[in-house]
Formats: structure tokens, sequence, C-alpha cells
């Protein structure tokens, strides 16, 4: 069946027009019909080398714990964090040999949990006394110590799941906080034994999203992590979220806290400091989004490329303002205006920066960067990212696309052809 340019750009773009028939059955058939016939180039970042070195990191944490060899493992974990050495990606390489000496307990508790059969079959307090037991076994090491809290912090959240914990049945109310209180308890003596570990600290501010006092004070608990790793948007990132009113702050506390770590972090990030820490609060929370400083922001993002201009950055915060801050349109006037503005921000981003395309990146925008959301399949996943990034470069390049250029991206910038 011949699809005609006129009637592919009528489907993506929304107009129509008699004389162009048949149509393509959806915006995505007519976006890849444009991929298909050369209108659209864009190269596919290959990710599976990074994708690897992390995955072997896992298995290397996983390996040590079977075979008993916890002192081997705090080892590795002390230099890795010590070094702050991280994958290309930027994952920490401590964090990764902890997920994986873990990943037996924690993820056979989460199985048997989300399975009535498995769960009646399933010890669920047999993985973490192991665990447990190993802390007896090398009583003055924060290193397995940290293994263990973080697999409580895992725990609680299983026990948890995705529901308000008011709706959850008494006995996971209060496994969970069982599973929060004991990682409470280990993580201040690994912070005593090892008050610079980036590790430990970045467990310390983890543990706040499920524990916390009236004492504590959350700006501060960051503000020491973002000191430590200063590279890491990460964590300026949760600081944001964490002080939202919904969490445990206020309009006022995060204004002033984006505006402080703006000035901490100026030889690293510039006005990005302040981008960072309002980026997910006001994708989040609409009064957030209505008191942002706009310009302040819109500036950060402009020093973010110039200071980390990688392409995984520049997927990140062009699906960000092509995606994510568009979900929540409608509700709120004053919000509504500076997401538009903010928004448009993703014009620049592709046209003067983006040579490729990071499908994962475009896919968790979507979902608004939440890391708890459960993926049955990360093809299917990436395959979503793909076609949204597809439609929103398209719609892009619409004028381009309507006049018949083709359009191809590539490392020293866009190239136009045709007519």
């Amino acid at each position: 069946m011949f699809w005609s340019l006129k009637a592919v750009t009528a489907r993506i773009f929304g107009s129509s027009d008699p004389t162009t028939t048949p149509l393509p059955a959806s915006v995505a058939d007519a976006t890849a019909w444009l991929v298909a016939s050369g209108q659209l180039n864009i190269p596919i970042a290959e990710t599976d080398a990074n994708d690897e070195i992390g995955h072997q990191v896992i298995e290397r944490g996983r390996y040590l714990a079977r075979q008993d060899m916890w002192t081997e493992l705090s080892q590795e974990m002390r230099a890795a964090d010590e070094e702050r050495k991280t994958t290309p990606c930027g994952q920490p390489i401590t964090d990764l040999l902890a997920f994986g000496a873990r990943s037996d307990v924690v993820l056979a508790a989460e199985h048997a949990l989300s399975d009535g059969k498995a769960l009646s079959d399933y010890d669920l307090l047999g993985g973490i006394s192991e665990l447990e037991g190993e802390i007896q076994n090398h009583p003055d090491d924060p290193m397995i110590a940290l293994v263990v809290a973080l697999a409580h912090i895992d725990l609680a959240w299983a026990w948890r799941g995705t529901s308000h914990l008011d709706a959850l049945p008494p006995l996971h109310q209060s496994r969970c906080a069982a599973h929060f209180d004991r990682a409470a308890a280990l993580l201040p003596v690994c912070r005593a034994a090892m008050p610079d570990s980036l590790a430990i600290v970045a467990a310390d501010c983890a543990l706040l999203s499920g524990h916390i006092s009236p004492r504590t004070r959350v700006a501060d608990k960051y503000e020491a992590l973002i000191s430590l790793d200063p590279q890491n948007h990460r964590h300026m990132r949760a600081m944001g979220t964490h002080l939202l009113p919904r969490r445990f702050g206020s309009y006022e506390q995060l204004e002033v806290q984006a505006l402080r770590n703006a000035a901490r972090t100026q030889k690293t990030w510039g006005a990005g400091g302040y981008t960072w820490v309002q980026f997910d609060a006001i994708a989040l929370d609409d009064e957030a989004c209505a008191r942002v400083d706009v310009e302040y922001f819109l500036e950060g993002l402009r020093d973010i490329v110039a200071r980390r201009p990688d392409q995984q950055t520049v997927n990140l915060l062009a699906a960000y303002c092509s995606i994510t801050l568009q979900k929540r349109m409608g509700q709120n006037p004053r919000a509504d205006t500076a997401r538009k503005q903010i928004c448009e921000a993703a014009h620049w981003l592709i046209r003067d920066h983006l040579t490729e395309l990071h499908p994962l990146i475009w896919a968790h925008a979507a979902d608004g960067f939440n890391n708890s959301v459960r993926i049955n399949s990360a093809e299917r996943f990436a395959a979503r990212g793909y076609r949204d990034a597809l439609r929103a470069i398209a719609n892009l390049f619409r004028d381009e696309l309507r006049s018949g250029k083709s359009v191809t991206f590539t490392p020293k910038g866009l190239q136009f052809s045709g007519n």
C-alpha cells in the first residue's frame, strides 16, 4: 500500500486532506514510515556495552556472596567507594556490588510477595537472617553492614509495594516498618566507621523515603551527599522531590535549597544546580512548577549541556522537555505558563545537540522517570520510548518534512536534503 508524504504528515501533525488516501492506521505507523522511507534518520545508541559492564559488576557481587567471600566483597566495595569508581554511564560500582550481594534474598522475597503460592512456600525471614549473620561474622565491617541495611530497605519497599501505607494490611505495615527500623539502626554505625563514604551517605538519603523522624534535616543530609559527589545529578533531583510539601519540605524550602545548591555547585554545573533540584519536583507538583524561576531554570539547562554535552544527558533533557513536562499540561494555568516556556527548550536541545537516540531514556520520561515502575519487557519498553522520541522529533521538524526534505542526524550536526 502506497502512502504519500502528504498523507503521512497529515496523520502525524493532525491535519487532514481528503485527496491523500489511504492514511497510515496510526501516528506510530506514520512516523515509522518516515524512518523507513529515509525522510527521518537518526542513529540508535549502542548501550549494550555499558549495560553489560553494570551487569558484570552485579554478577560479581552475587558470586562473592554465594561463595561466602564476604571479606573480598567488602574489600572491593571499599576500594570502589574510596576511588569513586563508576560504570561508563555513571552507576557507582560499590552500589552495584552491594545490589548483587543482596539480590538473591531481595528478589526471592519480591517474587514471593507478588505470588500468593510462592509466598506460602517461602520463608520471608530466612534470607535476611542469613545476611544478618554476616554482621555477626564481621562485626566491625561497615561495608557488610551496608549490604544488610540496603537489603532491609529493599525488603521494606517489597512489603509496602505501590500502595499507600494506610491501605496496607496490618502484616505488611508492620513488616515494612520493621525493615526500615532495622536499616535505620544499622546505618549510623556505618557512618561512624566511614563518615566520608559516598555509598553509606547515599544509603542514608535513600532511607528517608520510608523512615524519617521530626528531628531529621532532609536538606542537610542531601547537602552532605552532594558535597561528596557533586558530579551526580541524581542526588540533586532526589533532594528536590524530598523537599516538596507532600514529602518533608515546603515550596519555600525547595526554592531556597535549589538556589543554595546552584551556589555550592557553581564550578561543576553553573546555574544547573538550580535546575537539577527543580527537575523532578516541578514535573510532579503543579504549584512547584508555577513558582519556579523559569529564566534561571532555562539558564541552568544551557549550563548543563555546556558542561555535560554527552548524548545521554542531551537525551535526558530533550525527553524531559518533550514528554515528561507535557504530562500534567492543563491542570494548572500558572504551571502551564512555566511548562510551555521550558518545553520550548526541546527545540534547541534536539536541533543543536542531539546526534543519536537513547530509547530507554525516552521511555522512562513517559513515566516521569519513576524508578518503581515495573518493566515486564525491556524490548517493548524501549520500543515505546523509540516511538515517543520519533513522534516528538518529527513534530519538531514538521515544516521540513512537509516540504519533502529529509532530516538526518549526524555526529557533526543536522543535515537536510531533498526539496
